[in-house]
Formats: C-alpha cells, structure tokens, sequence
C-alpha cells in the first residue's frame, strides 16, 4: 500500500472543523506541522487557542477520524501546542473579518440578518419562540447565533442545552455551541442562583459587550432574545443595530395581545422592521382531536391587524403554536420540540415560521 503524501494529510486535516469557532482548522492555522514516519505514521502538530481547551479531547478525535480515512494512513500520533499572544491575536483578526476591535460586526454592510424577538409581556413564551425558532433555521442550513438579551431574566443556556463555557481569547470571547447554534447569554458569567442587578447605562453596555467581544463569525441570522416590555435593552439593540428587525410574540388572550401591540408599536419610534407576530399557546389538542382554546382566540391575528394599521404596512400573522407539553418538556431538557420531538404539530408549525422568516 502506498505511503499518504503531505499533500493528502493536508486536504484531510482541511475537513476537520473546530468545534468552538466552526471552521476549518487549516484556515484558523491551527495546524503547526506535519511529519510523515514509517509504515504510513502520522504526526500532526495542532495549535489550541487556549490551554486546557474544553473540546480539546473532540478535536483530536475528529482529526484521526479525518486521518483514518486516508490509503495508507497508519498511526496517528497528535500533539497538542498552544498559540502564543501573537498568533492568538492574528486569529482574532482573522474572526473579526478585518473589522476593529470594540466595533460591532453587525452594520449595514453585514450579511448577518439580526432577528429580535420581543413581548409586551413575561410568560408568552418568547424564549421558547427564540429558541426552537434558531434550531429551525440552523436545521434548514442557515448559520446561526443566538444572542439571550435578557439580561436579567437569562434562559437560553438551559434552553438549548449548553453544556460548555465561552472561551476566552485574549479579550475577545468564543461563544457556545449547542445544537449547531452559537449561544451567549449572561447566564454563562454568573454562579447559579446569582441575580443580576443592574440599571439601565449598565445594561446598555452588557449588551455592546456582548455584540463586541463575542466573536460570533460569518453568522446568516442572529436570534436576539429580548426580555420582556419597551425598557432598555429593546431600546439598545435598536440603537446599537439599527437594521435589526423585529418578531413579535404574543397569547390569544386578549389582556396579553394588547401589551404585545404596544411592544409593536415601539417600531414606529425606533424604525425597526416588524416581520410578523407569532401567537403562542394557540389551543390545546384533546385526546378525541378536537382543540379547546384555553386563552381565547384571535389575539395574534388581532395584533397583526393593529400593528398593520398603525405602520401603514403589513404585519403577517406568522403562525400559531399549539399549547403542547412537549414544549415545556424540551425547553427543561434543553431539547426543544424542533430537535427533540420534530414530528409534533408544534415543531413543524416552528420550521414553518422559520422558512416564512428566511424567505422575507
């Protein structure tokens, strides 16, 4: 059998992808060296951004995997090096796309579509909307990030499963992957239990943070998670990215569809996109299959209607989500429906909205 060439080793080594920052390793030159022994040995000298890599014991895995499948390949021997301040820093330039420090990647030249999921009010389930509604879009091929923008009331980690922390790259941070999506979310920087206390200046500058320093990469949609209301953060995300556009989640009950029309309206101040409103908890099915309607009817398609009235262009009612326990379930287990139970009538009305999204 004939001996691999460097050459080989190369191209298999350019399909392994890292795990954190979700692109090839060759690319992120991360790859120090290679040496070609007797009998098709194979020694690779791989470069971590950090030491004790969290992922490390995954990457070196898919590298032999990667190896393994090249004629001739016989031992694999990897060894693990870490990246000096300098190579560190010409990574984050590299990530960064040539953008500077401290400036936030998401302008008007960025192909990155930033989504904000808003409620007039708590306990919509506008979490649970943001959540299932970026694993549809990562499912249907998109590049994803998940930005939980509530502060204060934190639950994409749990959410989604997040199992590992953000690294840290000299000042700038690698967020989470969980599910294909990127996550952050304040959640991963304070002890269980801890509240965050803040006021408004000190919020507005948690979520710059998050959009600086967080190297989010070559991302097609950034789900923002906002809380609840038309405080502050709503109010930062619009001015920090002024081309972000807005989804709104509401109940059929009408109490929870006019609070949700007022977080709508606040479009008309901060020229922000509506694409839709979501009505969640739209009815529960029976046993026999018939639905009752627990939160009355009517709610979302009320605020669309509103909504269109008030910007003098239309708000589409995207969809409406069964009340279904499987959604609680998931969101618990940090496996949502669209993951977790894919073949439900909440998941596919879910991929539903996405594709709606992604088409607009």
């Amino acid at each position: 059998m004939p001996s691999p060439t460097e050459k080989q080793i190369r191209a298999a080594l350019a399909t392994v992808i890292d795990p954190e920052i979700r692109k090839p390793i060759t690319e992120l030159d991360m790859v120090q060296g290679v040496e070609l022994g007797e009998a098709g040995a194979v020694t690779v000298d791989i470069l971590l951004t950090v030491a004790g890599c969290p992922l490390k014991d995954r990457l070196e895995s898919d590298i032999k995997h990667a190896l393994a499948a090249v004629q001739g390949v016989g031992l694999v021997t990897i060894r693990m090096g870490v990246m000096d301040q300098a190579q560190r820093q010409a990574l984050t330039a590299k990530l960064r796309g040539g953008a500077a420090e401290k400036e936030i990647p998401f302008g008007p030249d960025s192909k990155t579509r930033v989504i904000a999921v808003a409620s007039g009010k708590g306990g919509v389930g506008k979490s649970t909307v943001a959540a299932n509604l970026a694993l549809a879009l990562a499912q249907a091929g998109y590049s994803v990030g998940v930005l939980d923008a509530d502060i204060q009331g934190f639950s994409m980690p749990r959410m989604l499963g997040v199992e590992n922390e953000p690294t840290q790259v000299d000042s700038s941070i690698l967020p989470p992957v969980a599910q294909g999506v990127k996550v952050f979310s304040m959640g991963m920087l304070v002890p269980p239990g801890q509240p965050v206390v803040w006021r408004g200046p000190v919020l507005h500058r948690a979520v710059q943070q998050f959009l600086t320093d967080v190297l989010w990469g070559e991302l097609d949609f950034l789900i923002a998670d906002l809380p609840p209301g038309t405080g502050d953060v709503p109010l930062s995300i619009a001015q920090l990215i002024p081309g972000s556009e807005l989804v709104i989640v509401t109940t059929p009950q009408p109490a929870a569809a006019e609070v949700a029309q007022r977080a709508g309206a606040l479009a008309l101040q901060t020229h922000q996109p509506i694409l839709g409103v979501v009505e969640n908890m739209s009815w529960l099915e029976l046993p026999d299959g018939s639905k009752t309607h627990v939160f009355g009817e009517g709610g979302g398609a009320q605020v669309a209607a509103n909504l269109s009235q008030a910007l003098g262009s239309e708000v589409p009612l995207l969809g409406q989500i069964p009340l279904d326990q499987t959604i609680r379930e998931g969101g618990d287990a940090g496996l949502p429906v669209v993951t977790g139970a894919t073949e439900s009538a909440a998941a596919q009305a879910f991929k539903q909205i996405a594709a709606a999204l992604s088409d607009n």
